[in-house]
């Protein structure tokens, strides 16, 4: 196979794509046609193989285009490269010292460049991960290309004391610098292909374990872009699970009148089929104080689901409930969150008025398909918790299930009421994290496949 293609297509998997063995084989087969002269030609054809969705495509187009900037060799293959002059007598630490002097110059910079990725590249630079990894790849490019030597000589020049000695010192320090700095930079191309997917994956990782009551404002952006991809994920797999079990079972009485032209002989199949409904999600956000974090996420996921349930209507409260669903389809997602803490974040706490408004005002939004999410820690200031209400609540929906987000040591203490909804819950669990939200929303699609 093609070194150059199979270490593309790791590139172009780490950043996110996914690439199957049959399409590498297709890509290869590509290549042979289209070959690697005519760049344009090479980006259309394997763009074609290798990026299924637009999404793909886009992160395709980026690898390609860092990918095939590197340098290409600076000689002809089968021309002999000519020796660097001497100034040493030391042939590794002339090469060097020759690169060096070729850095920053209009023709030599690409043969530099090309050298110190072979360089990298035989050290076993693509396996870079994290950004912390580049001091440590960068010495050990330059340790391969006789950096040892070279360091050698300029302690054995720094001993002496003359004049001489320390110019030539001087000299390999200046060449020392210079190809550290250029190795940095190649590294640093080779970690933007393979190892910075690696790190925000790290990042990713940390962030879905923290506390959405801790999340500070250098997160959100992060948090935003995982939630996109976390709800597209959970739409692409309740979609592919109900394309895949609505084949349903044989029914042979309609099987067996179908076929009476034939004898009863079941040349033709007719499956049983069981109507399936797309989920229906009604969302209750507690947004007083610390919660207002949690539900801002969970309005964020829910809002990303959009084409993965039929119908997703979102209420928010402290006191008196509100419809925020014009604002967020209205207005981008953080100027809407901002309006609805301006508007249903004021007064005290109130469960038992918000649903008395959830009956007055929107009771025939919920059915037998209806999932009801509720968020909040269930402390209503010592009022009336209407729990006649809540049972009847639950008994109209199919599933009622609550992310609270205070841990379980702390309900019915003080003016929670937890322990008096529990009962009526299809599901309660504590909601602190991210990852905690993502699960109790796949839970809540699963019971519709």
């Amino acid at each position: 196979m093609d070194r150059m293609l199979v270490t593309f297509v790791r590139a172009v998997r780490a950043a996110g794509v996914d690439v199957s063995t049959a399409e590498t084989l297709d890509a290869m087969r590509a290549l042979a046609d289209v070959g690697y002269e005519d760049r344009g030609t090479l980006k259309t054809v394997l763009g074609l193989v290798l990026a299924k969705s637009n999404h793909d495509k886009n992160i395709y187009e980026q690898v390609f285009d860092q990918y095939f900037s590197a340098p290409g060799r600076a000689v002809e293959p089968g021309r002999a490269e000519a020796p660097p002059a001497a100034v040493t007598g030391d042939p590794a630490v002339d090469k060097l010292i020759a690169l060096a002097e070729a850095a920053d110059t209009p023709g030599g910079s690409d043969a530099v460049e090309f050298e110190l990725l072979r360089a990298a590249q035989a050290i076993g630079v693509d396996e870079i991960r994290f950004q912390s990894q580049m001091s440590y790849f960068a010495g050990r490019t330059l340790r391969h290309l006789g950096l040892d030597k070279l360091e050698a000589r300029l302690l054995a020049r720094l001993m002496e004391r003359s004049p001489e000695a320390k110019a030539e010192a001087d000299m390999l320090a200046d060449v020392r610098k210079t190809l550290q700095r250029r190795a940095r930079a190649v590294i640093g191309k080779r970690h933007e292909l393979f190892g910075k997917t690696a790190t925000d994956a790290f990042m990713n990782d940390v962030a879905m374990r923290r506390s959405l009551g801790e999340m500070s404002p250098s997160d959100l952006a992060r948090m935003k872009d995982m939630v996109t991809r976390m709800a597209r994920k959970l739409a692409q797999r309740h979609a592919r699970r109900r394309r895949i079990r609505d084949a349903g079972r044989l029914d042979i009485r309609r099987t067996l009148r179908s076929n009476a032209g034939h004898d009863g002989v079941p040349f033709k199949l007719v499956s049983r089929f069981r109507i399936r409904d797309k989920p229906r999600i009604v969302a209750i956000c507690d947004v007083s104080g610390s919660v207002s974090s949690h539900a801002r996420f969970l309005l964020l996921f829910l809002y990303a689901l959009h084409g993965a349930a039929s119908d997703i209507r979102a209420f928010a409260f402290s006191n008196r409930l509100m419809d925020v669903a014009p604002a967020l389809e209205r207005l981008p997602f953080d100027d809407a969150m901002a309006s609805i803490l301006k508007h249903a974040a004021g007064g005290g706490t109130d469960y038992g008025q918000a649903f008395a408004d959830l009956y007055e005002d929107h009771w025939t939004c919920i059915d037998k398909r209806t999932t009801v999410l509720i968020l909040g820690d269930g402390r209503s200031n010592q009022t009336n918790p209407r729990l006649d209400l809540f049972k009847e609540l639950t008994e109209r929906s199919k599933r009622v299930v609550w992310l609270c987000t205070e841990p379980p040591r702390r309900w019915g203490t003080g003016d929670s009421n937890m322990l008096q909804y529990q009962p009526f819950c299809t599901h309660l669990s504590h909601c602190a994290t991210l990852a905690d939200i993502e699960r109790l929303i796949d839970d809540a699609l699963a019971a519709y496949a």
